[in-house]
Formats: structure tokens, C-alpha cells, sequence
């Protein structure tokens, strides 16, 4: 039980240690000195509804405390790792990898099957996938309004297949000819309106650099400078990376892949060409859509099932890199295997999201070799569990997860990894103690 000590003096033997945050008494890493276990007697208790107690004594009494000195476990040990995985919800905390294990030594012990292409599963993947969407489309005609959010939920996540599609694409993994990649690609993004060409160029840097502070182009924690450079931006970082982090990919799409600036000279006309593609489905489809269904046919059909893959898209990409325990390094200290086999997630998420999805969240082989097919990284994972399985990170899908990454990971912070925003704003971080009243917390 932890305990909250109400008293103005008492008698502590042995040297103090600060509570964490809820008030427990345990290590928090390797470097720690010691933990301290504190044997009261005779001490009145009130159980409060949080399982606290709040002990307070009057002048009279005489406290006694002992302090026991408890060494904590290694931050590699496996049970620490048994403890954070119950803490933050995942199945498994993956061993640290050898610091002279390389990426080349893991590939090369998956299967060469693994990488084929194989052109009748490629196109069953489209198959599904527009099969699937059409059937969101029809379903969004046709439901009545109190069903409409789970026609918009079926449907956001069908065309998430698209994306899957083009992602495929863009790692030269859906074809042998490079020129059909392209244009299936192209094609696969438009209902999106995301650009194939510029996203490919961040995508492929965010391989490079998976998990390097500055370099990731994907989710990154907040600068420490950035973070107290104006109000306005720290309340609005607040909100984005608290309840509006499930769509922040919004802002990801529309700040990194429309400015010609944030592209090298030799990328910009195959830019130029997505941008092109983008505007024209925007400039033909949109209004497409409202002569035929009006503005309001345009939200339905468009904008909530846009909404709903957007919700997948942040979901998704802060799961696979983001965790207390995960680090994020800078370029002298960073290491490529451990980035891409103990730094990214495995998770498992329902069935019909795993097919509509082509199996995406089977992500750690991806990120060992983009060349793997989606259709292909079940068997690879299969194989990396059998050879690297004790330092791979693995969760299913759960509340505590979620809850954990929406409310724990913010600021970079060199040694804690991640330092939540109530910790360091708490007049600010009413989003943040909201969310930790309201969401649920089961594993």
C-alpha cells in the first residue's frame, strides 16, 4: 500500500527518497541508489478511494520508521521488464540488443521467401481493398443515421488499405515493374489527397533514421526549447499531442508534403507530378461529390471515412514508435538495429483490421527490411521471433496503452526518455489530467 504522510516532524531512519508521481516507492532505473521500504507500528490508516492512506498523528504520538534498503532491479533485468510491461500495457519488453549486432546479422537470418513478390497476392490486396471501401461507400448510402459512425469507421478503415497499397509501392515491394508501382501508387493515395511522391521521400528518411532525434520524419518527441518558446504554442503542442494526437497526422500530411522548399533540387519534378495528381482529383472529385450528394454528401462520403484513416495513420505510427521505454537518440549515439528491432512495436489489433489493413502492424520486419511485402511480414515475424524473439516489443492493442502514450510521452528528457506535460506545465496540462481521469485502464 502507498502512503501519503500528513505530519509536520517524524522519525525517519536512513536516508530520504522522493515518491514517485503517484506516490508508490519503488526504483525507477539502474542508477538508482536504493529503494526504501518504510515498517510502521502502531500507526492509524484511512484507506482512501484511491488505495491511498493518509496517515495523521497528533503530538502525543510517537512514530517509529524503519527504512530497509531494497536493491532495485537492473533496468534490463527481466523483472523490471515484467513490471513496465504491466505499467504500460504490452506483452512484451524486449531484452536491449547487443551493441554489436547489425542490421545486415538480423536479415540475414530471415528467410529469402520472405522478400519474393508475388504478383496475384499484390493485386488480391487491391481486390480487398477496393472491394472493401466500395462496400463502406454502399453502407454509408444506404444506414441509417445512429449507424453512420460505424459505416464511417468500416469505410476510413478500408481505404487505410489504400494507403497500405502505396506504401507497398513507394518501398518497391508490390511489383517487379517499377513503373506500374508507380502509377498504382499514385492512384492508391489520390482518394487520400496525399501525395505519392513527396510522402515516399519522407517515408524513406524515416526508415533511414527511425527513432534519431531532428532526423525521424515521423512522430518525435517535443523539444524541450520549443516546448517553453510561447504560451500559445505550448498549449496548442498540449492539445495536439494529448486528446488530438489520434489526428495529428492531419497536420503531419498538410505541413511536410506541399512545399516545394522541404524537398531536395534532383526530387522536385517527380513532386511537381504528385502535387499535379492531388489537385486534379481535389479540382474534378470534390465538387464531383457535392452535385451529386451536396456539401453534406461530401462529409459523409469523404470527409468522415478521410477522418477515420487519419485516426488509423497517427494511431498506427505513435504505437509502433512511441514508449516510455523506447529511446529516442541523437545521430553520434544512434544504432540502426536496435532503432528497427528494439526500438519499433509489434502490435495486434481485431482481426478485420489486420486484413482491411494488409497486415501493417506486423511492423518490426518492416522496418528490419522495407522490402518485404505486406503479405509476407506475418512469416517474417514468425521468423524474427524464432531468432531475435527476447528483444522485440510486442503488445495487443488495450486502453493502457493508449492512455500511456497519450499521457506519459511528451518532452524529450536525455535520461527519462519522455517527460509528460503535467510535470512540467501543470497550470497548462488540464487536457492532459483529463484524459488521465476519463480514459480507462485496461491491459
Amino acid at each position: 500500500m502507498a502512503c501519503r504522510v500528513a505530519h509536520s516532524s517524524f522519525l525517519f531512519l536512513g536516508p530520504q527518497k522522493r515518491p514517485t508521481e503517484d506516490n508508490r516507492i519503488f526504483p525507477q532505473s539502474s542508477t538508482s541508489s536504493g529503494a526504501y521500504l518504510l515498517k510502521w507500528e502502531s500507526l492509524p490508516q484511512r484507506r482512501s478511494k484511491q488505495n491511498q492512506c493518509l496517515i495523521s498523528f497528533r503530538k502525543n504520538k510517537v512514530v517509529k520508521a524503519v527504512a530497509v534498503s531494497v536493491a532495485p532491479p537492473p533496468a534490463d533485468s527481466a523483472e523490471h521488464r515484467q513490471q513496465l510491461c504491466q505499467e504500460y500495457g504490452f506483452r512484451q519488453i524486449g531484452e536491449p540488443l547487443p551493441d554489436n549486432v547489425t542490421l545486415r546479422d538480423i536479415i540475414d537470418t530471415l528467410p529469402k521467401k520472405v522478400f519474393e513478390i508475388d504478383d496475384v497476392k499484390a493485386w488480391k490486396s487491391v481486390l480487398v481493398s477496393v472491394t472493401s471501401y466500395a462496400l463502406g461507400i454502399f453502407m454509408i448510402a444506404k444506414a441509417p443515421w445512429y449507424l453512420l459512425p460505424l459505416a464511417w469507421a468500416w469505410t476510413g478503415t478500408a481505404v487505410t488499405g489504400f494507403f497500405v497499397i502505396g506504401h507497398d509501392c513507394a518501398h518497391k515491394s508490390f511489383s517487379r515493374n517499377k513503373l506500374v508501382e508507380d502509377i498504382v501508387g499514385t492512384l492508391a493515395f489520390l482518394p487520400l489527397i496525399y501525395p505519392y511522391e513527396p510522402w515516399r521521400y519522407k517515408h524513406d528518411r524515416h526508415h533511414a533514421k527511425t527513432n534519431m532525434l531532428v532526423e525521424d520524419t515521423a512522430w518525435q518527441p517535443i523539444d524541450p526549447e520549443e516546448f517553453d518558446s510561447s504560451a500559445v504554442l505550448r498549449k496548442a503542442i498540449i492539445y495536439g499531442y494529448g486528446p488530438f494526437r489520434p489526428w495529428m497526422s492531419i497536420a503531419h500530411w498538410f505541413i511536410c508534403h506541399f512545399d516545394l522548399k522541404k524537398f531536395r533540387p534532383n526530387e522536385v519534378n517527380r513532386v511537381k507530378i504528385s502535387l499535379a495528381c492531388v489537385f486534379a482529383f481535389m479540382a474534378i472529385g470534390w465538387p464531383l461529390i457535392i452535385y451529386k450528394t451536396g456539401i453534406m454528401g461530401w462529409i459523409k462520403f469523404w470527409l468522415m471515412p478521410w477522418l477515420g484513416y487519419h485516426f488509423w495513420m497517427s494511431t498506427f505510427t505513435m504505437v509502433h514508435h512511441t514508449a516510455p521505454h523506447i529511446p529516442f537518440k541523437s545521430s553520434e549515439e544512434w544504432n540502426a538495429a536496435q532503432a528497427q528491432l528494439n526500438g519499433t512495436v509489434h502490435c495486434d489489433y481485431p482481426s478485420w483490421i489486420e486484413v482491411l489493413c494488409h497486415d501493417i502492424n506486423v511492423h518490426i520486419p518492416h522496418h528490419i527490411s522495407p522490402r518485404i511485402p505486406s503479405y509476407n511480414l506475418r512469416a517474417a515475424h514468425q521468423s524474427l521471433q524464432e531468432n531475435w524473439g527476447k528483444y522485440m516489443n510486442e503488445a495487443t492493442w488495450n486502453w493502457r496503452l493508449m492512455k500511456t502514450i497519450l499521457t506519459v510521452c511528451h518532452v524529450y528528457h536525455k535520461d527519462q526518455n519522455y517527460i509528460a506535460f503535467d510535470e512540467l506545465a501543470p497550470e497548462d496540462s488540464q487536457p492532459i489530467t483529463f484524459l488521465k481521469r476519463v480514459m480507462p485502464d485496461y491491459a
